[in-house]
């Protein structure tokens, strides 16, 4: 969620109502100073302060026992059922400190530590033999009770052991024999059991001390191809095929100063700062029962520092939102900004990302910096109402005489570099954004920086080092609740970043996987993972058709030419309204909250035409009487002059809707494992669709390729090929035959023809496949080497079952 939820956004636009008709009107020319200014002396404790802590109140981020008692019984439940990656998860949430723990130590808890050694089950049956051994350890270092340790170093032997690590497995043993020894006689069926297993884990040593197994080559051992690549000198992590440029029309952009190959890296960047993205659980309803719930969302999935994906997640040591791959991760996530973040969790979830993302921007740079680039935005305020200066204004007129110096952003060498020089220079649209809006951000943000100086966080943010090297502002005398001068300076940064971010927040997307019910079979579709600031990112301009792919790995962005590019031509990113998925009437509507017009080659050729759009066609309805295309916009008419039929476009759009929702219902059977009831309702959902909707409609593609889906699940190859064939080929019709969209569809085939035998259309299939994906993802992407391991397998096998297939 972008922006604040919709009750703050309620009380902001009441707010906004009520006041004094001249301070709405001035607000829309206001500069950013004034603005925030304004916005001060605005929030009033007795009421939108009030509405703000109410609703903190649904965003519950602190730790309670009742909580960890739930999730660990749940955990259990699940752990009895076999279920050991959904348990880690539950168990992942007990592994919380208490409400007492004020450092950023974890404090010694035999409760904390039985919830590290149920993980470590669970991880030990998942045979992640490493993590398991690392939750032993914090079970061992948080007070496990002395008479369940047996058990426990039990399991870390065994884990050395499938480690091969012989030494230290037979060490384990021979602390538990010492334990068992103080410990005295057992009899009890517990003991005995314990016992047993310390003699058949002695056994396994040994016999694989007396026969070492050779070292064997690793399986699909393939080789990664490197890519050639000669970084930019003028723009960080950029080619040096790329040339950055400056006009009034474009403002900043990236252009070939060479001749571009499809799958050519471009650009690798990692993000200047990233905030993950919360998942729709983290907020409650007002008549919410439990703040408890078990359902998954991506804060529970990711390292909310690095964003890679978690498995036995690290807890912050003083809330119970955040959570980190890593202890590493977790320490310098508290010293860079988690410190100050901790106590505000609540407010951030209730305020949105754009202003969490703000925030972590200003901490990361620190005062110093942070100061000495508003305070010469506010010498460039006054050159901008200086005719003399006004053609000097760096945004206005550059000096392209000399390169790239002068361009916003460079440095005083000319270098575009990730840096918050580069972000504070990306455009604010300031007097573009609805006064309302303005009013809004300010209200969030002048709310935040109130919070922290009320927390007592004030040095926290401004950091004493930083502090003593800047000049600061003219001492005045502040009243209770007034911010101080050094926090309006913070905070007029932060503003900027909001509002910066409505235009230049760059969505981090990971290929979210859902198996096929045995997992024979996954299914990737991309999903919004974080937020980010990417400021070399942000120099390409948006076209409905790009010449570009973006793919992510963690906090790092890399960016690949999809088609040839000629040198001189303009490098572009699309922002979302693909010329593929929507109407140019469509697209130019999505892009109106960028603040332009655009003007791309594809809407330009829409536009000037007089056919029907081919996404139109492709996604139109169909007579229910004779199924010819119906035309029209509001009421739609059929284009059979023999047929007089005639429908609103609301109902057949209601028709529409009801479709997805069967679809829907069926997808949740084959979640429950009742994959025939949901081949009957899928089929039963293509006959419907096919009454009204054209056979191109990117609907019955999705059909095809649930079915495809549950065939799979049942172990039925070539039904699940044959419907993912039909799929691939609407899919191809809409985006293209060499698309990402493609890539990842002939991805999936290749999946089931490998695991049907069906040896050469496998390998054709994985060689397309393969050509596809490099081109947008790259040779060391995930895909890329699954696809190169399935071919090594099937090449592998005897020379006859090749040639019989």
């Amino acid at each position: 969620m972008a922006l604040p939820v919709e009750e703050w956004r309620l009380c902001a636009a009441r707010r906004w109502a009520a006041l004094e008709p001249a301070l709405r009107e001035g607000l829309p020319a206001a500069s950013l100073h004034d603005t925030l200014r304004l916005g001060c002396g605005l929030l009033r404790p007795e009421a939108e302060a009030a509405v703000l802590r109410r609703l903190c109140r649904r965003a519950p981020v602190g730790k309670e026992p009742a909580a960890a008692r739930f999730y660990r019984e749940e955990g259990n439940r699940l752990f009895g059922r076999r279920q050991y990656g959904a348990a880690v998860r539950l168990y992942s949430q007990v592994a919380l400190p208490s409400p007492q723990a004020a450092s950023h130590e974890f404090p010694d808890s035999p409760e904390v530590s039985v919830c590290f050694a149920n993980r470590s089950a669970a991880l030990f049956h998942l045979g992640r033999f490493e993590v398991c051994l690392e939750d032993i350890a914090r079970a061992e270092s948080h007070g496990y009770p002395d008479r369940l340790l047996p058990k426990v170093l039990l399991r870390k032997a065994e884990c050395l052991l499938c480690l091969g690590r012989l030494q230290d497995a037979a060490s384990a043993l021979s602390t538990v024999e010492n334990k068992i020894a103080m410990d005295g006689i057992m009899s009890s069926p517990a003991h005995q059991t314990l016992l047993k297993k310390l003699s058949q884990l002695k056994l396994k040593i040994h016999e694989k001390e007396s026969c070492p197994q050779p070292a064997q080559a690793a399986c699909g051992d393939i080789q990664r191809k490197s890519e050639i690549w000669e970084e930019n000198d003028n723009i960080s992590g950029a080619s040096s095929s790329l040339s950055l440029n400056f006009d009034m029309e474009r403002g900043r952009h990236l252009v070939a100063s060479e001749d571009i190959q499809p799958g050519q890296k471009l650009l690798k960047e990692e993000a200047f700062v990233s905030v993950l993205c919360p998942g729709e659980s983290c907020l409650l309803q007002d008549n919410s029962e439990t703040a408890w719930d078990t359902r998954v969302t991506n804060a529970d999935l990711y390292c909310h520092r690095c964003l890679r994906q978690l498995l036995a997640s690290v807890p912050c040591r003083g809330c119970s939102y955040a959570k980190y791959c890593s202890q590493n991760c977790a320490d310098v996530a508290w010293e860079q900004y988690h410190r100050t973040e901790c106590s505000l969790g609540a407010l951030l979830l209730t305020l949105g990302v754009f202003c969490h993302v703000a925030l972590r921007t200003v901490l990361l740079v620190g005062f110093a910096e942070v100061s000495r680039l508003v305070e010469g935005s506010h010498d460039n305020d006054k050159d901008l109402h200086n005719p003399e200066a006004r053609c000097k204004h760096p945004s206005e007129a550059p000096d392209t005489r000399t390169g790239t110096r002068g361009i916003p952003g460079c440095n005083d060498n000319g270098q575009y570099q990730s840096s918050y020089q580069a972000v504070f220079n990306l455009l604010p649209h300031a007097e573009k954004h609805s006064p309302e809006h303005k009013f809004l951000c300010t209200l969030s943000v002048v709310a935040i920086c109130k919070q922290l100086q009320e927390a007592g966080l004030e040095a926290a943010v401004l950091n004493q080092e930083s502090s003593e090297k800047c000049s600061k502002p003219e001492p005045c005398e502040k009243t209770a609740g007034e911010l101080s001068p050094e926090m309006k300076i913070m905070a007029e940064a932060m503003l900027r970043h909001v509002l910066q971010l409505q235009c230049n927040a760059q969505a981090i997307t990971v290929m979210h996987e859902s198996g096929s019910g045995d997992g024979a079979v996954v299914n990737k579709k991309p999903v919004r993972l974080a937020t980010a600031f990417f400021p070399v990112l942000s120099l390409l301009n948006h076209s409905c058709c790009p010449n570009i792919s973006v793919s992510f790995s963690g906090t790092a962005a890399t960016v690949r030419a999809s088609q040839p590019i000629l040198s001189g031509q303009e490098i572009f990113h699309c922002y979302g309204p693909h010329r593929c998925r929507m109407r140019v009437a469509e697209r130019q509507q999505h892009l109106s909250q960028y603040f332009f017009e655009c003007r791309c080659q594809a809407c330009l050729d829409e536009l000037e035409s007089d056919v029907k759009s081919v996404v139109s066609m492709r996604n139109s309805f169909l007579c229910p009487s004779c199924r010819a295309s119906m035309q029209g916009e509001d009421m739609l008419c059929c284009s059979n002059g023999a047929c007089a039929t005639s429908v609103s476009r609301e109902s057949l759009s209601c028709r529409l809707q009801d479709l997805q929702q069967q679809i829907k219902k069926a997808l949740e059977l084959l979640k429950d494992r009742k994959a025939d009831q949901a081949i009957k309702m899928l089929l039963k959902c293509q006959m419907d669709a096919g009454n009204f909707l054209s056979p191109e409609h990117l609907l019955m593609g999705e059909m095809e390729d649930h079915l495809a889906q549950v065939y799979a699940t049942l172990g039925k190859w070539q039904e699940a090929a044959r419907h993912l064939k039909r799929s691939i080929e609407i899919v191809e019709v809409h985006h293209g035959p060499s698309s990402v969209e493609i890539g990842h569809e002939l991805f999936k085939l290749a999946q089931i023809l490998f695991n049907g035998f069906a040896v050469s259309e496998a390998l054709s299939t994985i060689q397309r496949a393969e050509k596809i994906l490099s081109v947008h993802c790259g040779p060391q992407s995930t895909q890329i080497q699954e696809l190169q391991e399935m071919k090594t397998c099937l090449l592998e096998l005897p020379r006859s079952i090749l040639q019989r297939t």
